[in-house]
């Protein structure tokens, strides 16, 4: 019997050609494994036919966090190249960042990124990382705003892709490595499981009397940091910035009264609503959240989950499991890479219900 507090318990062999390099050119003409956790079915489908699986009075929660152009390519004062890496905000103008080359990059280092942005190493992080002042010519420091400072990044910065998109970004990894309702500026990283909806496939689902709930969890560097502990539970996972509002707990409360079902896209997403969870209800906030979820773990809030295919031995791994059972989960992985489908960030679709 398998130890699910091991990391080598969530292992399984990927060929490397089934990771998606680029998005299929429809979003919802992904495949979907439908894992019915009651049953133990699983079966086959295409994301647009999960319109049917919706009914009258669900509940569909999106993080609507938006990925910012975090990769900035700058030059020191001697002409020597740095790549820049935003990890998350302190102030306005102070962000913690990994820097490439990072060992030779010594506290006061200036780096240009263009006529009007530039930066200074004023310290020290945590993973090797910097603390980096950014400043805006013709600003003092106090007049620069976060969305100031974020107007210059979007005019230097490129999509930040994540490392098993073995390719450099392109200009359409701009629009498809975004969410189509992605508004709040922060993740680093995309809620991958929302780039299969389009606006058309949104719309089709409110008609059928859906109520569509908005939340937010900014996606950190975190999300692809590997478990390195054998035991999972001595792995510490980053923290990311979450908020839910008054009015989204409220449509998710009644809902839970009324036991319609709650439908949650991402692992992002069930994390925001596990965040905030207590009782088998929801309370509005925004906070720094470091929630691990893995078997033994209840899920509180989300009855279904729609999610993309994870990376082996990774703490979203754990988290399905825990969603659905880790027997279920490995069973549907080993069918899907039988079957080819495609995995990860731009790859296909679960359906966990």
């Amino acid at each position: 019997m398998k130890n699910l507090l091991k990391k080598d318990s969530y292992y399984y062999d990927l060929p490397e050609e089934l990771i998606a390099q680029y998005p299929l050119e429809n979003r919802s003409s992904s495949r979907l494994l439908r894992i019915n956790k009651s049953t133990n079915e699983i079966e086959h489908a295409i994301f647009s036919d999960i319109i049917d699986f919706f009914k009258e009075g669900d509940v569909l929660v999106l993080n609507s966090s938006k990925v910012i152009p975090a990769r900035l390519l700058g030059y020191k004062e001697t002409g020597a190249r740095v790549e820049v890496f935003l990890i998350s905000p302190i102030n306005p103008n102070l962000w913690t960042c990994l820097v490439k080359p990072g060992r030779r990059m010594k506290i006061d280092t200036i780096i240009h990124f263009s006529e009007s942005l530039s930066a200074k190493v004023v310290d020290y992080a945590e993973d090797g990382g910097r603390r980096i002042q950014f400043y805006i010519k013709g600003l003092n420091d106090d007049a620069i705003t976060e969305n100031m400072l974020m107007e210059e990044i979007k005019k230097v910065g490129e999509i930040p892709l994540p490392p098993y998109i073995a390719r450099k970004a392109i200009e359409s990894d701009k629009y498809t490595y975004q969410t189509v309702y992605a508004n709040e500026d922060g993740s680093v990283a995309a809620p991958t499981a929302g780039l299969h909806f389009t606006d058309d496939l949104l719309k089709k689902i409110e008609d059928k009397g859906v109520t569509i709930v908005k939340v937010v969890l900014h996606v950190g560097l975190g999300t692809f940091r590997p478990v390195q502990a054998e035991s999972i539970l001595e792995h510490k996972m980053h923290s990311e910035f979450a908020t839910i509002s008054d009015a989204a707990v409220k449509i998710i409360n009644d809902a839970k009264l009324e036991k319609r079902r709650i439908i949650a896209v991402g692992t992002t997403t069930i994390r925001t609503l596990e965040s905030f969870a207590s009782n088998k209800k929801l309370n509005s906030g925004s906070k720094w959240t470091d929630i691990f979820i893995y078997p033994g773990k209840e899920i509180q809030i989300a009855d279904v989950l729609i999610t993309n295919f994870h990376m082996p031995e990774s703490t979203l791994m754990m988290l399905v499991s825990a969603f659905a059972g880790y027997d279920l989960i490995m069973q549907a992985y080993e069918i899907a890479v039988r079957e080819k489908y495609r995995f990860f960030s731009y790859g296909d679709a679960c359906l966990i219900y």
